[in-house]
């Protein structure tokens, strides 16, 4: 990317907040786990082949987010997701996985960036089925599990640059993944159900939650890793968050409903198992404390933010618990919770 794209870009910061403004829209966010450099990978939605990934580091000591023009590399198509490496692996490197039409893996340096790896989960040809999502095992890092709307979910061994398994998950495109422990992942789908799959029995499944009549799809999970008994998915074009609770299968334990849009994205609190984070086309994050019983007239967030526009994306940083990253249009916003 060229230099003097860089240099138009805008950081604002105040207390509550820093912005990172970028030239080009952006959806997938991932924050380092790294103690070490907090950095963040930004990448861009380019409807066309040719798209970004931005490496930024964050100093939450003078609160500057800063590009790094020898970190940033192209994508084919935009990346569906990103995430870091857990720091569970114990290696010292920053390794970053892509999705897109495959399952890419970078070694991030100091001043450069190597691919290491492209993985194709198509045994029969050299294309490959678009990927929805994946998720980064943190018991077992060696493992990736990544979701695809040809209906699979792919657990890959990305040491060995191998499949380890592939099912079909659901009856429809599969549009999110999520690990629970070192062999027990979740899905959710098109087909508006929820599945946990236990890779030591991987003929059957457990459905522990359907979305109502007319069956909406199921667009994101997210697995409380704090409290394993609790998970959170959405709906399309809805504006609840749905909390389940996997003892007790088909009925919510709560819905957070006080979005006035579609929610887009959900992130528990790294520290915490009670709290958790949407965000909405309502242009707000909302941060919900989960009460040990729901009163009758629902929950209630207890705090609120307000971005520019519609955030399409949201992570909360394990590394700096008190940040979360929202991405909405062509900025990404690190709030302090």
């Amino acid at each position: 990317m060229e230099n003097s794209t860089l240099e138009s870009h805008h950081l604002r910061s105040s207390e509550h907040f820093v912005t990172y403004d970028s030239p080009y829209p952006l959806y997938a966010v991932a924050l380092s786990p790294s103690a070490a450099h907090h950095r963040i990978a930004v990448g861009s939605f380019i409807e066309e082949y040719a798209n970004h990934v931005d490496i930024l580091s964050f100093d939450d000591d003078t609160l500057a987010i800063r590009p790094n023009p020898a970190l940033s590399f192209d994508h084919t198509f935009p990346a569906t997701k990103l995430m870091f490496r857990p720091s569970s692996a114990g290696k010292s490197a920053d390794v970053l996985a892509s999705s897109g039409e495959y399952l890419r893996l970078w070694e991030v340096r100091d001043s450069s960036v190597e691919q290491l790896s492209v993985l194709n989960n198509s045994k029969t040809s050299e294309f490959c089925a678009p990927l929805t999502s994946f998720d980064w095992n943190e018991v077992e890092p060696r493992r990736i599990g990544t979701s695809s709307i040809d209906t699979t979910c792919t657990i890959w061994d990305v040491e060995k640059g191998v499949i380890e398994t592939q099912l079909i998950a659901h009856d429809k495109e599969v549009y999110d993944i999520a690990w629970g422990e070192a062999g027990v992942f979740a899905s959710v789908s098109a087909d508006g159900s929820v599945r946990i799959f236990d890779l030591r029995d991987k003929e059957h499944s457990t459905i522990i939650y359907e979305s109502p009549q007319p069956d909406p799809p199921l667009l994101r999970l997210a697995w409380n890793k704090q409290d394993l008994r609790y998970m959170a998915t959405i709906l399309m074009d809805c504006n609840k968050v749905v909390i389940l609770d996997i003892r007790s299968p088909t009925m919510p334990v709560a819905e957070l409903e006080r979005h006035r849009a579609s929610v887009n994205a959900i992130a528990w609190a790294p520290q915490s198992c009670r709290h958790i984070c949407s965000a909405s086309d309502d242009t707000q994050a909302l941060i919900w404390e989960l009460p040990t019983v729901a009163g009758p007239n629902g929950i209630d967030p207890m705090s609120m933010y307000s971005a520019g526009s519609e955030i399409n994306q949201l992570q909360w940083s394990a590394a700096l618990p008190d940040w979360i990253a929202i991405a909405f249009s062509t900025k990404m916003q690190l709030l302090k919770v």
